[in-house]
């Protein structure tokens, strides 16, 4: 169809209007009715993050909403080429074809901006339809992009992140009318992907939009910082900076999975961050996610080989570090969940962590205290509930992420200098003689150094089977121990569950004391090591492996005894603690950022 065809729908509709006098058409086609405001003398604070997915370019070739907004101000418009409501698709058209002609005659701002219309029926308008569409506004200096999808699977959630309703009309023997009911929206994007305005039918004018645009661009101009280094050193610790930190990972890290119905907003984060060093979440107002998984002790707890809960209960395992846990695809020692969303409630529940009752305990407690009033419905739109608030805190747990390491910038970024020569000799034994890349994974272009699998190394088998000694090594303090009779601490002591590992979760008799292959990035601030804190230091964990892991009838067939010398157990070591990212202070330091009492952005 010709791409004049709203504007000429439009001004037949004008003659209409004045001939029968239907409903008024939509400010946008005329005169705005008062001067548009100054451009810089208002702002337009962030709504919420643009969402991303996959479309087709007018040629067919697959992009990414991010990849087309980054570094541009953005206007974003959804239509349907066959629209023939004047006051839906037509009005978006007619009202970027005036934002167009502008742009013609203000070559600086042009050059700032990008328009983009998706079709949102991908059936009827293919690439070439919607290249066809587009022709017809093409000019010299002006990008204006015209996009589709393979499909209407792939469609839906940029549709539901945008919360842009879109529903087929069938008629009365129930077949498709090639027509759609939706509801009108054009969204102001600033070179952040973030969402910093929305337009209905009764606010879309070319007018005010161009007073946005340049508004928008002022502010950018005058906030203007480095977007291409992640040292969070020079940030601010602000919630923005964590989401920066998210949204465009340091060297050696690729982009990070989003859920499509979680997208991450500095509103989210900061309200995340808050509810994790908050301890009135845990039953009795004493306990909060960070006491075990403490900052400044690489997001686990260096002090204790496994965790304790609220009033000193046991726990079983380790606190799992939380640096680049986006990353993971399962969640816990035993992999049982495989989204943070879920996970978060897991702590918040069990009896001898948090030890909440049940779900709405926790969603009562946050709607009793003052200090979080109103902060759920600025992120979300909506009181507390258990989706929000798991959608929370995995949008803080999502932006602590660490790379940009000396192995980062000597193997990604080619800087010959940056890497020990020990640590060199260590990388080539990792991937070489040790194999210890077999499961700690890395690509060409990137390294999470996790296979996401799960394994048999034998220290659960040993925990588990092994017999217990006449005495028992006690922790007194941090770095104090003694040794305690294992018959007295037998008396005073509740029966302690064997841990068979994936076992629990799948009841398979393989999965015996199998678990999840955690991440060796930033492995130097997270010790101790394993699913149960057994192994204090990196020399004890290559030594484990050099001996070929503990012998059992589920060992895992990738561990086997190494033959390393002394010399290449300390050159792997070496290796292993130049994998600790240069951001890994700052991350502290934005934890605690924001009192605990704030409402943390």
């Amino acid at each position: 169809m010709n791409a004049h065809f709203f504007l000429v729908l439009s001004l037949l509709s004008l003659a209409v209007v004045a001939a029968d006098n239907p409903a008024p058409l939509a400010p946008g086609y005329l005169p705005l009715g008062f001067s548009a405001p100054v451009p810089g003398s208002y702002q337009l604070p962030a709504l919420g993050s643009a969402v991303d997915g996959e479309v087709l370019d007018s040629d067919g070739n697959a992009t990414r909403l991010h990849q087309l907004m980054d570094g541009k101000t953005t206007v974003l418009s959804f239509i349907y080429s066959t629209c023939n409501d004047v006051n839906g698709c037509p009005l978006a058209t007619a009202v970027l074809h005036k934002i167009h002609s502008r742009l013609k005659k203000d070559p600086e701002l042009a050059k700032q901006i990008r328009l983009i219309t998706l079709s949102f029926n991908p059936e009827n308008d293919t690439p070439a339809q919607m290249r066809g569409y587009g022709e017809s506004f093409a000019a010299p200096g002006i990008d204006w992009r015209f996009l589709t999808t393979r499909s209407e699977r792939e469609l839906q959630p940029i549709l539901d992140g945008y919360r842009q309703n879109v529903q087929k009309i069938y008629d009365e023997k129930g077949r498709d009318t090639g027509t759609f009911a939706h509801d009108l929206r054009v969204y102001l994007i600033d070179n952040r992907q973030q969402i910093r305005n929305i337009y209905s039918v009764s606010f879309l004018h070319a007018d005010t939009l161009i007073s946005d645009l340049k508004t928008l661009l002022q502010t950018e101009q005058v906030n203007k910082t480095p977007t291409i280094t992640l040292a969070l050193q020079e940030r601010t610790g602000t919630a923005t900076n964590l989401l920066n930190n998210a949204l465009k990972p340091p060297l050696g890290l690729p982009p990070l999975p989003m859920p499509s119905d979680n997208p991450l907003t500095a509103e989210k984060i900061g309200l995340g961050r808050k509810l994790f060093y908050d301890r009135r979440l845990s039953l009795n107002n004493t306990f909060s996610c960070a006491m075990c998984h403490i900052p400044e002790q690489g997001f686990t707890s260096n002090e204790m080989a496994t965790a304790v809960g609220i009033e000193g209960r046991t726990v079983r395992r380790n606190s799992p570090t939380l640096y680049n846990v986006g990353y993971a695809e399962h969640l816990f020692h035993d992999g049982r969940e495989n989204t943070l969303e879920h996970q978060v409630w897991g702590p918040l529940l069990a009896h001898n962590e948090m030890a909440n009752p049940s779900i709405g305990h926790v969603i009562g407690k946050i709607n009793h205290n003052a200090d979080y009033q109103g902060l759920f419905e600025q992120a979300f739109g909506k009181p507390p509930n258990m989706e929000n608030i798991g959608m929370t805190l995995a949008s803080y747990q999502r932006t602590l992420n660490s790379a940009n390491s000396p192995f980062d910038r000597w193997h990604y970024g080619h800087d010959k200098q940056a890497l020990p020569a020990q640590a060199q000799r260590g990388f080539k034994l990792f991937t070489g003689k040790a194999g210890c890349s077999a499961c700690h994974s890395l690509t060409d272009q990137y390294a999470l150094f996790t296979d996401q699998q799960l394994h048999n190394t034998g220290i659960g088998y040993a925990e588990a089977m092994g017999a217990t000694g006449a005495s028992q090594r006690v922790q007194l303090a941090p770095g104090v121990y003694t040794e305690v009779s294992a018959q007295l601490i037998q008396s005073v002591s509740e029966r302690k569950t064997n841990d068979l590992g994936r076992y629990e979760i799948t009841q398979n008799p393989a999965d015996r004391w199998r678990y999840k292959t955690p991440t060796l990035r930033n492995i130097s601030l997270t010790a101790p090591y394993m699913h149960n804190g057994s192994l204090r230091s990196l020399k004890e964990v290559v030594e484990f492996y050099n001996r070929g892991g503990i012998a059992n009838e589920n060992l895992d067939k990738l561990i086997k005894p190494l033959g390393l010398t002394e010399r290449e157990i300390a050159d792997l070591t070496a290796f292993l603690t130049a994998l600790t990212g240069d951001n890994t202070k700052a991350l502290v330091e934005d934890a605690f950022a924001a009192p605990i009492g704030d409402s943390g952005f």
